[in-house]
């Protein structure tokens, strides 16, 4: 299989705290791809890293074929981005936010606009699409977040806790439009999560603590190998410490 994400050997340290330490990992396109762990493993970090938002400290990554030190611009035109915290302006309207990112990928309008309106439908906005963000629900804004996140048709999705602060049913409502997404287009999806249940339906999981790779493989293999039934006992028994225990910032 061909890599989307290729990492070796890579860290990050901020000052003395090793934030990631010798990660490696390889993410095969089209896959959907788990980074499950505790607030402060080094998840965050991890993304930034591979988005070209950080330096590494050591080592090194390729992403869709771009090496993330050297290639920085290429990179960031092969990934969308969707972070913990919406980055929408909530003074403009659905319609206003796609438009202006639009802008900043330089698509042209002829090209935006038919793009704009096909995912307003395929995310279920296009009635939503001339009210203020901060007019729309938690699950509403991170669809947006989202279809903002893909108007650029990238090859590498990442996606950084995305339901932090959703409640039950918004949550399952954005899973069912991340998996018809996937459907569509084939994208790559790299998910970053402390939720077991969202890590379950990912093709392979990575498991991080406190900036360590501690298991790797399909969620089914994991539990095998530990002999447990839950994603949460594979934390448990590779770490010897719960998943919801924090890791190192």
């Amino acid at each position: 299989m061909t890599a989307a994400i290729d990492a070796r050997g890579l860290g990050k340290d901020f000052g003395p705290i090793r934030a990631l330490d010798r990660l490696d990992l390889e993410v095969h396109e089209a896959e959907f791809f788990g980074f499950l762990g505790p607030n402060g493993a080094g998840k965050t970090t991890t993304v930034h890293l591979l988005a070209t938002l950080f330096r590494p400290s050591r080592g090194a990554a390729r992403v869709a074929g771009h090496d993330v030190a050297r290639d920085g611009l290429a990179v960031r035109e092969s990934i969308g981005l969707v972070f913990q915290e919406t980055t929408l302006d909530r003074d403009l309207t659905v319609e206003e936010n796609l438009r202006f990112a639009a802008r900043l990928w330089n698509r042209p309008g002829r090209v935006a606009a038919p793009r704009i309106a096909a995912l307003l439908r395929q995310f279920g906005l296009e009635e939503r699409r001339r009210d203020p963000v901060r007019a729309l629900s938690g699950g509403l804004r991170r669809a947006v977040d989202i279809a903002r996140g893909v108007l650029h048709e990238p090859r590498v999705l990442f996606l950084d806790e995305p339901t932090a602060g959703l409640d039950p049913r918004a949550r399952r409502s954005l899973w069912d439009l991340i998996r018809g997404l996937r459907a569509a287009s084939g994208l790559t999806v790299f998910l970053t999560t402390h939720y077991v249940e969202e890590a379950e339906p990912c093709d392979r999981v990575a498991v991080l603590d406190r900036g360590r790779l501690v298991a790797l493989g399909t969620p089914a293999e994991l539990k095998r190998q530990a002999g447990v039934t839950s994603l949460e006992e594979v934390f448990l028994a590779r770490t010897g410490h719960p998943l919801a225990e924090t890791g190192a910032e």
